[in-house]
C-alpha cells in the first residue's frame, strides 16, 4: 500500500499522526511550487523514519546539474526509490519535456536509485492519443522498475488496460492507482486538473451516472477495487499493490485501509 499526499502546511503533522511506518509515503511535486517542497517534505518524513517516494517531475528540472543535484540530495536522506512523470510545467522549467530523457540521464549517473516508478494511464490522457502513452511505458522499461497507473473509475476499464499492456509486451510491475475515501467534490475537481480524461467526459455527459457517483456512497475504492479483483488477482496482470490517491485526506484514508483489513480478517 502506498498513499500519496501532497506537499502541504499540515502534511508532515497529518502523516506523522495516522499513518503507522510500513505504508510507503509518495510525495507529489507542483509546477506552481516547484521541488523544493517535495524534498524538504520527503527529508523530513524519512528522518521520522518513513520509506518515501518523492515525485521527480522532468519539467522541474532546470537542467542536467539540478537533476544531478536532486538526486544526491535523496540519497544522502536515504532514498532509494523515485516517481518520474513528464508533470504538468507549462512551459518547463529546463530542457527536460518527457519523463524518458530524465530516465536515460538517471541511468548514465550510475541508476543512483534502487526503484524508478513511472506514469500509466488506464483513462485517455488529455493531450496523448492511449497508443503513444502505452508505447512510452515501452520505451522507459529499459530504466524504471514500475509502474504507477493514474486514477480510473472503471474496473472494467482498468482490467482492460492492464491487457493490453502485457499483450504489447510492458512486464514493469503496477500499482494500481485508486482514489480513496475522499470527498466527491474535492475528487472530482482534481481528477480534472491531473488528467483523468475518459471518466470525467464520462461524469459530465452522463447526469444520472454522475448523480449516482457524487452521493453518498456512489464511490468507494472497496467498490471499485471488488467489481476489479479478478482482474487485478490474476497472476498475469502483474499487479504489485495499491497506489492510494488521499488528497491529504490521510486520516480517512487510514481509517478505510484498518476497516478494510478488518473486514477481510
Amino acid at each position: 500500500m502506498r498513499y500519496e499526499v501532497l506537499p502541504a502546511r499540515t502534511t508532515e503533522e497529518k502523516v506523522l499522526a495516522h499513518v503507522p511506518r510500513d505504508v510507503v509515503v509518495t510525495v507529489t511535486a507542483s509546477p506552481v511550487k516547484g521541488l523544493e517542497p517535495t524534498l524538504a517534505l520527503t527529508e523530513r518524513l524519512a528522518a521520522h523514519g518513513f520509506r518515501v517516494v518523492p515525485h521527480v517531475p522532468a519539467r522541474l528540472l532546470r537542467d542536467d546539474t539540478h537533476l544531478k543535484d536532486v538526486a544526491e540530495r535523496l540519497r544522502a536522506t536515504g532514498v532509494d526509490d523515485v516517481f518520474v512523470p513528464a508533470g504538468d510545467a507549462d512551459p518547463p522549467a529546463g530542457p527536460y519535456r518527457a519523463a524518458l530523457p530524465v530516465l536515460r540521464r538517471l541511468s548514465e549517473l550510475g541508476a543512483p536509485f534502487a526503484r524508478t516508478g513511472i506514469t500509466g494511464y488506464p483513462e485517455s490522457h488529455p493531450f496523448l492519443p492511449d497508443d503513444i502513452t502505452v508505447q512510452a511505458m515501452w520505451d522507459k522499461r529499459a530504466h524504471a522498475t514500475y509502474i504507477v497507473s493514474n486514477l480510473c473509475f472503471d474496473p472494467r476499464v482498468l482490467g482492460d488496460w492492464i491487457a493490453r499492456i502485457r499483450r504489447r509486451g510492458v512486464t514493469l510491475p503496477v500499482h494500481v492507482g485508486v482514489a480513496g475515501p475522499v470527498q466527491r467534490a474535492k475528487l472530482l475537481a482534481m481528477a480534472t486538473k491531473i488528467g483523468v480524461g475518459e471518466s470525467t467526459r464520462f461524469l459530465t455527459r452522463h447526469a444520472a451516472w454522475f448523480a449516482r457517483f457524487a452521493a453518498p456512497g456512489g464511490y468507494t475504492p472497496h467498490k471499485l477495487l471488488s467489481r476489479a479483483a479478478p482482474a487485478l488477482a490474476a497472476p498475469s496482470a502483474g499487479v504489485a499493490g495499491l497506489h492510494l490517491f488521499t488528497f491529504n485526506q490521510i486520516a480517512e484514508t487510514e481509517r478505510w485501509r484498518r476497516a478494510l483489513l478488518d473486514r477481510l480478517g
